[in-house]
């Protein structure tokens, strides 16, 4: 799987503006109290935000942390500025919904040993859409630390020192846990 491919999704074109527009009315009136407005927002959005969560916490705990997510939005959608485009924002507030909830619940991270045996006792596939779930599934049985730093790392491309400020950690320890998912990734892809 390209992890460049992924990285110049969504989230890039909206880094430069494109698709900020068709959401602005939409803010404004859902920021007014319009849960009409609010709610095409969230069809246009849910999608992407769901798929963020279940990549990093896995497929059990992202149906409760969407809804969470959009909570939140409407929660704070008054102090969205519209400085980025509303699903830049949104996405920000999704990685940081999705990271409260691992430290909330004190979550620690798997031993990567625990979590590369995981990963080598998946099935390999030939058929590229096969493999393509099997490698969905793969990343779902990473270690929770180092799925969480490639999810941001490879498939949403962010940079070390702030995927380092997000989760609390070092950028030393982002780098490390992206060498173990990659590595782990790498062997089951080769089988």
């Amino acid at each position: 799987m390209e992890t460049a491919a992924l990285r110049g999704g969504t989230l890039a074109s909206e880094r430069s503006g494109v698709g900020a527009a068709p959401d602005a009315a939409d803010v404004q009136l859902a920021a007014a109290g319009d849960q009409l407005a609010f709610e095409r927002l969230y069809h246009a959005h849910v999608a992407r935000v769901h798929s963020l969560a279940r990549r990093m916490l896995g497929g059990d705990d992202a149906d409760e942390a969407t809804q969470d997510v959009f909570v939140r939005a409407w929660e704070k959608l008054g102090t969205f500025r519209g400085e980025a485009a509303f699903g830049t924002w949104l996405h920000r507030l999704a990685i940081n919904v999705i990271l409260g909830r691992r430290q909330s619940r004190a979550r620690r991270w798997e031993r990567v040993v625990e979590g590369d045996q995981l990963v080598e006792s998946l099935p390999s596939h030939r058929n590229h859409l096969e493999l393509h779930m099997d490698f969905e599934t793969a990343i779902g049985r990473l270690p929770k630390g180092a799925r969480e730093v490639f999810v941001l790392h490879d498939v949403e491309g962010f940079k070390h020192h702030e995927i380092a400020e997000m989760m609390g950690v070092t950028t030393g320890t982002t780098k490390a846990q992206l060498h173990r998912a990659r590595r782990a990734l790498r062997r089951h892809v080769d089988r």
